[in-house]
């Protein structure tokens, strides 16, 4: 590995007192001879080479204009004119569509010989687990497993996890103190803005925000994840947000997880956005439960959670 790559690693994880492991270290070893075959360091953040934040619901609003046959090579076409890189972070498959297009789409992204760095919380064999017609998503897993090399990352803490203190922005039980604290909590972040009516449009659907103020929405759980809403909803509501309040976060179970599901993409979207909240929840984060599906994406989400309420970025 280069020393200046090791060096900034380093004394990024120094500087933020993270945990540094041998399996780091080698994951790196092999992720610069994957980027660097010929030790020519590139700027590993520049314009061309990395594109990073790419959903696949890019290839959604690609197709949804185009309206055509040849929408992949054309996206994938397009994607090489513009990165030779493409970093997809956390990457999961949750439904049937996303999973019936990758294998195509990859297979154009690999032909065009455009390099993937993927992050997961999920085995890539166990990518979209007894999800419909899964049978249809296995040669995309066998075109993965044959063209990349996987490492698994294990750390022993969860750096968002600690340094937690006593303000972070979750209140629970729901009870009518929760709500006098929330309601408080509410009305010193909104004081001296005006409230306003905001109306999100999203290919057709129309999505009303009744409480903003100034940059500052306030939702039901239900609003949010009740209703047929989508990763592009929520992208366009982390537009014009940058603190947002979701009451009455209910214990996951069986019996809502298509809820559940709705909560970790609007999650990943706002984390991504950094976005700031404030929630009330019927329990604690260590207590919120979950479905089986979604068992192991949903660890992600309780601990960006931890992050994204933390007193420190009120």
């Amino acid at each position: 590995m280069s020393s200046s790559l090791q060096n900034s690693f380093s004394e990024f994880c120094n500087n933020n007192k993270f945990e540094i492991n041998k399996k780091q270290t080698e994951i790196l070893t092999s992720l610069e001879k994957f980027i660097f075959p010929r030790n020519k360091l590139l700027n590993f953040f520049s314009k061309k080479e990395v594109f990073t934040c790419f959903y696949l619901y890019n290839f959604h609003n690609f197709r949804h204009q185009k309206k055509n046959d040849n929408t992949i090579s054309e996206f994938v076409k397009n994607l090489k004119n513009k990165y030779d890189f493409i970093y997809l972070d956390e990457f999961q498959v949750t439904n049937i569509v996303d999973a019936m297009i990758l294998g195509k789409l990859f297979e154009n992204i690999f032909l065009n010989n455009i390099k993937i760095l993927i992050t997961t919380n999920t085995r890539l064999t166990d990518l979209y687990k007894d999800g419909l017609q899964r049978e249809q998503f296995i040669p995309f897993i066998s075109l993965i497993e044959k063209k990349s090399v996987q490492k698994e990352l294990i750390l022993e803490d969860d750096y968002r996890t600690q340094n937690q203190d006593n303000n972070q922005r979750i209140f629970y039980p729901l009870n009518e103190k929760t709500l006098f604290k929330i309601n408080q909590k509410f009305r010193i972040f909104t004081k001296n803005l005006k409230k306003e009516e905001k109306s999100i449009f999203t290919k057709g659907r129309v999505f009303k925000i009744n409480n903003y103020y100034g940059g500052l929405a306030r939702f039901d759980f239900k609003e949010l994840c009740d209703q047929n809403l989508g990763a592009e909803d929520y992208l366009n509501i982390s537009k014009i947000c940058n603190h947002i309040f979701i009451e009455e976060v209910p214990v996951f179970n069986e019996y809502n997880s298509n809820q559940q599901l709705r909560f970790i993409t609007l999650i990943d979207i706002l984390y991504e956005k950094k976005i700031n909240l404030t929630l009330t929840m019927e329990t604690d984060l260590d207590n919120i439960g979950t479905s089986k599906k979604h068992s192991e994406a949903f660890k992600r989400t309780t601990s960006r959670l931890h992050e994204m309420t933390a007193s420190k970025l009120s």
